[in-house]
């Protein structure tokens, strides 16, 4: 697999896409482009993901920018101002991976938005594409060819649980009480106003719970040594470490999903649970009916 483009994305947009947020891409022009490209952060020099170009949509009126926030991710008064008015095109992504360490390469003077990548740089993210076909939109994180040669057999299980979280029938319940009398629970965290706006929660009444090489600093470059997966309802799990800095899921794309999908209200209790010491159940408990 050639990966012989890159597209440069300005922030805070290529945040949104890495993070799983954001699945399609506006422009003010439409592409024929499709297949595997890079995704550069402006002004990096460095590649920092990877996604499949599927579709190009048609422009958008106004009100379909605003029925659509949650896949461009553009705020409605930033719409509404007419500040990305020429925007309106939606370039329609899959597949998204992020790397666990960004690749330099060579910005040719002139390149605006799509960029022409070196051999060497074409081979190297060609290693990194995933391989099981899938059609995903939770972020990947893949490790570089170095750390993949050092410990093949781990990363392919590290990173293989990772899947779909988004649109659609829900194959297990998001709310609920413990269904496995095996399952133990680790702890609970209620949910503040500000974990809603910003979908995530905290760990931190029940950090020591977790095994300590789950637990990581602040960069992605201080990661835990493992990862949890982390069933929380979707039709797959997906897999974190822990950010001991901010107490939380160092990935956090699929939180949002996991809210809605509970109808999750302030004052609703998150319970974690776990059958195995590497494998995390959440669901949620309404302040309505209580706690166990």
């Amino acid at each position: 697999m050639e990966i012989s483009r890159g597209l440069v994305i300005a922030e805070p947009w290529i945040d949104h896409i890495l993070e799983g947020r954001k699945d399609w891409e506006m422009r003010s022009t439409a592409t024929s482009v499709r297949g595997w490209f890079g995704l550069i952060r402006k002004g990096s020099g460095q590649v920092e993901g990877l996604a499949r170009l599927v579709g190009c949509g048609t422009a958008l009126s106004q009100a379909d920018m605003i029925a659509h926030v949650d896949r461009h991710r553009i705020p409605e008064k930033m719409i509404r101002s007419g500040t990305v008015a020429k925007w309106t095109i939606p370039w329609k992504l899959a597949d998204i991976v992020r790397l666990e360490e960004p690749v330099p390469y060579e910005h040719k003077s002139g390149a605006v938005s799509w960029v022409s990548l070196s051999h060497d740089v074409q081979k190297k993210l060609s290693t990194l594409v995933p391989q099981h076909g899938a059609t995903d939109t939770e972020p990947h994180v893949l490790r570089t060819p170095t750390d993949v040669r050092q410990k093949p057999t781990e990363n392919v299980k590290k990173h293989r649980l990772i899947g779909k979280p988004t649109r659609g029938i829900q194959k297990k319940p998001a709310v609920g009480p413990i269904s496995n009398a095996e399952e133990m629970v680790l702890g609970r965290t209620r949910l503040t106003s500000g974990n809603l706006r910003n979908n995530h929660f905290y760990l931190t009444e029940f950090l020591a719970a977790f095994p300590r090489d789950t637990i990581g600093g602040r960069n992605r470059s201080e990661a835990a040594d493992r990862e949890l997966s982390i069933d929380w309802g979707g039709p797959h799990p997906v897999s974190s470490d822990i950010d001991a800095t901010k107490r939380m899921f160092r990935r956090r794309g699929w939180v949002g999903n996991f809210f809605s999908a509970a109808n999750a209200q302030e004052g609703d209790t998150i319970v974690v649970v776990s059958a195995s010491p590497y494998q995390v159940r959440v669901y949620l408990e309404h302040a309505a009916f209580g706690n166990e």
